[in-house]
């Protein structure tokens, strides 16, 4: 059963920093351009990052560019998060997405593009 897992998210005050975790079960990850995404309560998901299954093409909404990294191990099957210079406005719950595309090419950073989700994991900025 394919199966994407997000780990990594808690609570961080305001100019913090996490690192979230997609932990792919059940497939390999080497043909799949991975996205992460965000929901904050009312609001609806938005693309934050996405990376190409060779991990040499990435993207980023205006919103994180600078703050944010986007790296995989395809190793260790795993696409990591790296959340930097944390607002209250990065408060959300946070999910990893799978969709095979050819190699190198990347898809747009909006959900219909992708056929796979994990169950999401919150990060709360706050002091």
């Amino acid at each position: 059963q394919l199966q994407l897992v997000e780990s990594g998210g808690g609570l961080v005050q305001p100019g913090g920093s996490l690192r979230l975790s997609c932990a792919a079960s059940g497939f390999t990850l080497d043909y799949y351009a991975i996205g992460w995404f965000r929901q904050a309560p009312g609001k609806e998901r938005e693309g934050v990052s996405c990376i190409s299954n060779n991990g040499g093409s990435t993207n980023y909404a205006d919103s994180v560019k600078g703050r944010f990294t986007i790296s995989r191990d395809n190793a260790k099957n795993t696409v990591y998060l790296q959340m930097n210079s944390l607002k209250s406005e990065d408060t959300a719950v946070y999910y990893c997405a799978a969709v095979l595309r050819g190699w190198g090419l990347i898809p747009d950073l909006v959900t219909y593009e992708y056929d796979y989700f994990g169950q999401g994991t919150q990060v709360t900025v706050s002091s």
